[in-house]
C-alpha cells in the first residue's frame, strides 16, 4: 500500500467519523434503543435470575443486531446524494480500500458502542463475569460482521425506492449465523462448555467478509452510479 493510498484511507476514515460525530442523534438513536431493549426484558419477564441468565445471550444479541441495523440505509446515501461517491469511483486510490474505510468507520461508531454497553447491560441479567467477558468477546467478532455484510447490502439497495425495507429483508437471513454463533458462545459459557467453536466460527465468518465485503460493496456502487 503507498503512503497516497493509505493517506486516502485515514482522510475517509476520518472524514466520516467528523461527520458522524456531527449528526449525534443517529449514533445515539442505535445506544438509546440497545438499552432500552435490553433493559425491558427483565422488566416484562420478572426477577427470576434463571430465566434471565437464559434469556440474556439472545436478548443482548438480537439487540446488538438490531441497533446495527438502524443506520445501514445512511451508509452511502449522503455521500451518494452530493457526489462523494463519484469522486470516490474516479480516485487514484482504489475504490474497494475507500470503502473499507467507511465500513470501518461504520463500525467504529455503531458497532463499537455496543461492545463497551454490553457488559453493564449483562448485569442486570445477573450473568457471571465470565459469561459478560465471552459476551465482549463475541460481540467484538461479530459486530464488524454485521456492518461488513450489511454494507454490501446498504450498496446493493442503494438509490432504490423503499430501500431501507428492502435492506432489511436482505441482510436479516445474512445475520442469522452470527447471531446463534454469538449468543451460543454465550450460552456455552453459561452451561460450562467449550466456546473455542464459536469463536473459530465467528472468525471464519470475519476473516471473508474483511476482504469481500469492500470489494462487493464497490461493485454495487459503480452500478449504482451508472
Amino acid at each position: 500500500m503507498s503512503v497516497a493510498t493509505s493517506q486516502a484511507f485515514v482522510a475517509i476514515l476520518k472524514r466520516d467519523l467528523r461527520l458522524a460525530l456531527r449528526r449525534k442523534s443517529e449514533v445515539l438513536t442505535a445506544v438509546f434503543f440497545y438499552v432500552v431493549v435490553a433493559a425491558l426484558f427483565p422488566l416484562g419477564i420478572g426477577p427470576e435470575l434463571n430465566t434471565l441468565r437464559q434469556i440474556a445471550p439472545g436478548v443482548l444479541w438480537v439487540g446488538a443486531l438490531l441497533s446495527s441495523m438502524l443506520a445501514l440505509h445512511r451508509l452511502f446515501e449522503a455521500d451518494y446524494r452530493d457526489g462523494s461517491l463519484e469522486q470516490m469511483a474516479l480516485s487514484p486510490a482504489p475504490m474497494p480500500l475507500l470503502v473499507g474505510a467507511k465500513l470501518l468507520a461504520h463500525w467504529l461508531v455503531s458497532g463499537v458502542p455496543l461492545v463497551l454497553l454490553a457488559p453493564l447491560l449483562g448485569l442486570q441479567f445477573d450473568l457471571a463475569p465470565q459469561a459478560l467477558a465471552t459476551l465482549s468477546l463475541t460481540l467484538l467478532l461479530g459486530t464488524p460482521v454485521l456492518s461488513l455484510v450489511g454494507g454490501i447490502g446498504a450498496a446493493l439497495t442503494l438509490g432504490v425506492r423503499g430501500g431501507g425495507v428492502l435492506l432489511s429483508l436482505l441482510v436479516l437471513p445474512l445475520f442469522i449465523p452470527v447471531l446463534v454463533f454469538g449468543a451460543g458462545a454465550v450460552e456455552a459459557q453459561l452451561s460450562g462448555l467449550g466456546i473455542q467453536a464459536h469463536l473459530s466460527i465467528l472468525v471464519a465468518m470475519l476473516l471473508p467478509a474483511v476482504f469481500f465485503s469492500p470489494l462487493a460493496c464497490s461493485a454495487a456502487l459503480r452500478i449504482a452510479l451508472e
